[in-house]
């Protein structure tokens, strides 16, 4: 049996030498995420959904007892681009009745290729829709879906004990939406920190759960060549937030708030 072991524990230090972490975040520092690494979005981003993203502030995004908190909180929050007859949704609503944050890396740090892994732990109030996920950076010049997105992980509240993963992209020659994802069942997403992350070259995603691989996607199903957008120069910048409602993530229960998605940590390595 100790042969045995000291074997095992060999060959997972080989395969750790096979990294060189890159870029990491420990969230060793109260008070607002470090500004160097994270900035956010602000207002009703998508999806219908029915919080306001708050910018820089606390009672949303905070960092205590070394852990990234975000908070969806239910209050009357004015909306200031509120338009009196907007046709768009995002600016027909004269305040929000919820709350939270988005925290991004975009315009500070991006990726492309390598592995990322965030450990969290899950909101469980209903209506909740949680996301680790990245955009590419070409996003704007580039619309959805055309960009790419890769969802690492994602849950909502009335598909209980599940983890989703996806990859968005357009159909090669379109602008048609196209997916590949599924799931996972696990039974502790709210009650212990899991590691989510993904291994990511020029051929592949892989998706990990607890650092090991459940579900590979071939990268050619958008696009066998370099305009691929998981294969583009132009690297992904990260994203975690925590919605309510939307289109995905259903009628919330107002009573079940203020809910926390809560991160210990996010690293970024790359083949050495």
């Amino acid at each position: 049996m100790k042969s045995v072991l000291l074997f095992s524990a060999l060959v997972l230090s080989a395969h750790a030498n096979d990294w060189r972490l890159v870029w990491f975040e420990d969230f060793n520092r109260a008070g607002a995420p470090d500004p160097t690494k994270w900035t956010y979005e602000k207002g009703f981003v998508r999806n219908q959904e029915l919080q306001f993203y708050a910018d820089n502030r606390r009672e949303n995004a905070r960092v205590e007892g070394g852990r990234l908190v975000i908070e969806a909180r239910k209050e009357v929050f004015p909306n200031p681009v509120f338009k009196e007859g907007a046709a768009e949704w995002m600016k027909a609503r004269k305040e929000a009745q919820y709350t939270s944050a988005s925290v991004i890396t975009k315009g500070l740090q991006a990726f492309h290729y390598g592995k990322i892994e965030v450990s969290a732990k899950l909101p469980a109030g209903k209506g909740v829709w949680p996301a680790i996920w990245m955009h590419g950076n070409n996003k704007g010049n580039s619309r959805w879906p055309m960009c790419g997105e890769i969802d690492i992980m994602e849950f909502v509240s009335h598909r209980p004990g599940e983890v989703h993963r996806t990859i968005h992209f357009a159909k090669p020659g379109t602008t048609t939406h196209q997916k590949l994802g599924g799931s996972i069942k696990v039974s502790t997403l709210h009650t212990k920190f899991h590691v989510y992350g993904v291994e990511w070259n020029e051929k592949t995603i892989t998706f990990l759960f607890d650092g090991k691989p459940y579900h590979t996607v071939d990268l050619d199903a958008a696009g066998a060549g370099a305009e691929n957008p998981f294969r583009k120069s132009g690297a992904f910048y990260l994203m975690l937030n925590l919605a309510v409602g939307g289109t995905w993530g259903k009628e919330p229960d107002p009573k079940a708030y203020p809910q926390k998605f809560e991160i210990d940590w996010v690293k970024a390595w790359e083949k050495k």
